[in-house]
């Protein structure tokens, strides 16, 4: 199949169709390329504040208000989308109210059957955690579809291996990682953190950030970032572990095509086993050692000794 992840700008929306005009083409764009599987960054959906006007999309909280209710008629056109295209769509995410009055982060993954499903983001940055008070999703979730096994792991989520493991466990070969983040760092983070996850787990990572300025927002006022398609650096992988890379901070597609055949086989015959050997790790992180190496503890002593 051919991935196509998003390095996305924001855009000040005068009106729905402004909105309906902008996602249309970008759809259709990866779409013309033979794209089967499009991914959208992180808070992509906050740009649909704009449509309330300055004030509302300036306000943090209003903010999320807004695009909260204007979530199912972004949904709709994307299913409308993904059933014209022949396409499976990992929708920007996006702040959803729950009935309990908090949002969470929500990710749709929506086929061109029309069906939809839902990653909510699973654990907090400070910003979402101190400013926002969005709240975590309670399940890590692997969507069965037409192209295999697909896990979403949300910027941040991609820097903590177990949930990501758990979804390579539950047979996902492909793991998408939206993100949004203001610094070259924290850009990085994630980078780096998506890299490690197709390593580990020896599968195929795609990224997609935010890019660019938005000065009518305190949220996401500036993000950084470049698209990318990451493999584990083996057998039939770019040694570099970078399948396909876009520029820094530059709106555009990084499309690729990749074989799950791949990943299979790299699971079985690479020249390093990273999914079969990780249980290994299991019964060492339970016991744990300390050896004082300048202590007058004489266990300490003969286990250092020993080591010399």
């Amino acid at each position: 199949m051919k991935i196509a992840a998003a390095a996305y700008p924001l855009s000040w929306l005068d009106d729905w169709e402004a909105y309906e005009e902008k996602i249309s083409d970008w759809v259709a764009g990866a779409a013309d390329e033979g794209a089967d599987l499009l991914i959208f960054p992180e808070y992509a959906a906050m740009e649909l504040a704009t449509l309330a006007g300055p004030e509302i999309a300036a306000h943090p909280e209003h903010s999320i208000v807004a695009v909260s209710e204007f979530l199912p008629e972004a949904d709709a056109l994307h299913m409308r989308l993904a059933a014209q295209h022949g396409v499976h769509i990992c929708a920007g995410s996006a702040p959803f109210r729950q009935p309990s009055g908090r949002p969470v982060n929500r990710a749709r993954l929506i086929a061109p059957s029309g069906l939809i499903g839902w990653q909510d983001k699973l654990i907090m940055t400070r910003f979402e955690r101190e400013e926002w008070d969005i709240a975590p999703g309670d399940a890590a979730i692997v969507f069965e579809t037409d192209l295999g096994r697909i896990g979403i792991l949300t910027c941040y989520d991609a820097e903590f291996p177990l949930n990501a493991r758990a979804m390579v466990e539950a047979g996902a070969e492909v793991l998408l990682v939206p993100s949004c983040t203001e610094a070259l760092s924290g850009y990085w983070r994630v980078r780096i953190g998506a890299m490690a996850r197709a390593l580990e787990s020896q599968c195929v990572v795609a990224h997609a950030p935010l890019v660019g300025s938005n000065e009518w927002s305190e949220a996401v006022d500036t993000n950084t970032g470049a698209a990318a398609i990451y493999g584990p650096p083996d057998l039939g992988f770019p040694d570099t572990g970078v399948i396909a890379e876009g520029p820094m901070n530059t709106p555009c597609w990084v499309i690729e095509e990749v074989d799950l055949a791949a990943v299979r086989k790299v699971r079985k015959e690479g020249r390093v086993l990273n999914m079969v050997h990780w249980r290994e790790q299991d019964d060492r992180l339970e016991a744990v050692q300390i050896i004082g190496l300048e202590t007058d503890d004489q266990d300490g002593d003969a286990r250092a000794s020993s080591l010399g």
